[in-house]
């Protein structure tokens, strides 16, 4: 979201460009999921998939002549090469290399050899169906310098790289050559990617001299750590929080875990940026002001808050959201535990449960019993509170249903009345007195509060309730 972020301040434009150019990753699903993510969370693009722009396709396995064509410029001009070696010599060479306790890697056979060796190779290449890749000429000496907008100045030896592959045999660029060009000829100028990406840092540097074009501002900025801190959040090896519950990695796990976008928004741009003023909530356009550069980032990577979040939802539902928003999105886990919703009742809900749940789904544990089509009771063991037996508990309910019948007005502030009242009569005190109420009005043990619970059951729902867990007793 940084990136989106720094866009946004600056009046600049934000670029949604997908990279599908590794084909034994490719999910024709997944563009779908990613942009309702990214919409769903409050991110927009002004150019890319569904909305176009100036310099498209912004898929790049749909421009796979513009790499093509560069590769070739690259080789012509003596900055790249043609590489025949077969992936069972390149298997061998690391083989060797590891062996002889050295770092992996191309031992740069086809740069060296001989117009005749290449010719020959060449020919064996053909001979076996193969078509070679294109490789880097990466100096082999010297050092490779730049400033990254979150680091400061940054130094590689330039002996420590490798010959990169640029182009693939099937005709596919790398990510190294596709995000160049794709740089270039949509006028990027700020870039921000993760700090894995750092150590391709000098390919890219190298590629941008090759080329003679100017080179973008980089921001390698830092990853999303585990909630223990040990190794990279990862949807293949989701983490876990203290009580082994997976965390979720991906946007619509959250989605469907009743979480705000705005809250998860707030989460996310905080995880590593500071807003300043100790402030740990605040919306998006707020942050937009804030993120004119890239200083307030720490460098260094930042453990998974997981808590934090679920926190920052319920602030969200409980001082962000009107009542009416409240109720609508309560609406869908409701319906998705297969419960009809009357919007009129799912209004009078909202509010008692406003400052109790943490996620939207939490409401149908706390209050999915005012929308089954019938009333659910509970035991008689649930029903009994603390120090009490089933006879006083019985004789509690009895009394209680006369006072239902004619108390007036039904409302919150005379229920709690005079049931205190019949509580005090019957030696009990208000938790055992409400508890006994709550329970056998909601039928389960953790609910909405008695007395509102029943105003919005309205006298006869709630009589009829108390009349059937008196049978139980």
């Amino acid at each position: 979201m940084w990136a989106w972020l720094f866009a946004r301040h600056h009046g600049g434009k934000f670029i949604l460009r997908i990279e599908d150019t590794d084909q034994k990753r490719f999910d024709p699903n997944a563009l779908q999921t990613l942009m309702e993510a990214l919409r769903w969370i409050g991110i927009d693009w002004d150019e890319g998939p569904e909305v176009g722009g100036d310099y498209g396709p912004y898929v790049q396995s749909e421009r796979l002549e513009h790499y093509q064509q560069w590769a070739r410029w690259l080789v012509d001009n003596g900055h790249a090469y043609y590489c025949y070696c077969s992936s069972e010599r390149l298997a061998e060479v690391n083989k060797q290399k590891q062996a002889a306790g050295l770092p992996s890697g191309y031992d740069r056979r086809c740069r060296f050899a001989s117009p005749q060796e290449i010719e020959q190779l060449a020919a064996e290449c053909a001979a076996e169906g193969r078509k070679p890749v294109v490789r880097l000429k990466m100096p082999l000496e010297g050092e490779t310098r730049f400033n990254d907008l979150v680091r400061g100045e940054v130094v590689f030896e330039n002996k420590d790289v490798q010959d990169a592959v640029l182009l693939k045999a099937d005709g596919f660029p790398t990510y190294h050559l596709a995000v160049v060009i794709d740089d270039y000829l949509m006028g990027i100028t700020h870039i921000t990617r993760a700090i894995e990406w750092l150590p391709s840092a000098p390919l890219h540097v190298t590629l941008w001299r090759a080329f003679g074009w100017e080179m973008p501002q980089y921001a390698h900025l830092p990853v999303m750590l585990n909630p223990n801190g040990k190794g990279k959040m990862s949807k293949r090896n989701p983490p876990r929080d203290a009580k082994g519950n997976i965390i979720p990695v991906m946007v619509h796990d959250y989605i469907n875990g009743g979480y705000l976008p705005e809250a998860l928004a707030n989460f996310l741009i905080g995880v590593g940026w500071s807003f300043g003023d100790e402030r740990e909530v605040f919306s998006v356009p707020e942050a937009i002001e804030r993120f004119g550069d890239f200083s307030r980032i720490s460098p260094a990577n930042s453990a998974l808050p997981a808590e934090k979040l679920e926190w920052l939802n319920g602030v969200y539902i409980r001082e962000q959201l009107s009542l009416e928003d409240l109720a609508k999105r309560l609406k869908k886990p409701l319906q998705e535990a297969g419960l009809t919703v009357d919007d009129a009742r799912l209004l009078k809900v909202a509010p008692i449960v406003q400052t109790r749940i943490r996620t939207l789904n939490d409401v149908v544990a706390m209050a999915g019993f005012f929308f089954h089509d019938t009333f659910k009771p509970p035991t008689a063991e649930q029903v009994i509170q603390k120090k009490m037996d089933a006879a006083i508990t019985y004789r509690a309910l009895e009394e209680a249903i006369p006072l239902l019948e004619t108390v007036e007005p039904f409302t919150l502030e005379a229920l709690h009345t005079v049931f205190s009242d019949l509580g005090q009569m019957l030696s009990l005190s208000n938790s055992q007195m409400f508890g006994v109420l709550r329970v056998a009005v909601t039928g389960q043990t953790v609910s909405t509060p008695t007395f509102e619970t029943m105003e919005i059951l309205g006298r006869e729902e709630t009589i009829a309730r108390l009349r059937t867990v008196l049978g139980l007793l």
